[in-house]
């Protein structure tokens, strides 16, 4: 799977997920922050997507990890993270 195909599923999770009136797909670039000053995504929402992400690939999230706070940080690190955990072979 290419890392932009994988980035496209994890964005339309997102969309899916959480309830931000306007929010599109051109909102969430790879690299953006996805919590504070990026987009503006919060707590619940992280919740709601880690959720969405946990059924769509089966990978798990450390209940109260810091590491979840960068795993989180962007759609981009979202996909390294569920890449290693769910034993998606990247490309490019």
């Amino acid at each position: 799977m290419k890392r932009e195909e994988l980035e496209e599923e994890i964005r339309q999770v997102i969309l899916s997920s959480v309830e931000v009136d306007g929010l599109t797909a051109d909102d969430l670039p790879a690299d953006k922050q996805l919590f504070g000053d990026g987009v503006g995504l919060d707590s619940i929402d992280a919740l709601e997507i880690g959720a969405a992400l946990r059924k769509k690939y089966q990978v798990k999230f450390k209940a109260n990890s810091e590491e979840n706070r960068e795993h989180f940080r962007s759609i981009s690190t979202l996909a390294t993270f569920i890449a290693a955990n769910a034993q998606i072979a990247i490309e490019g």
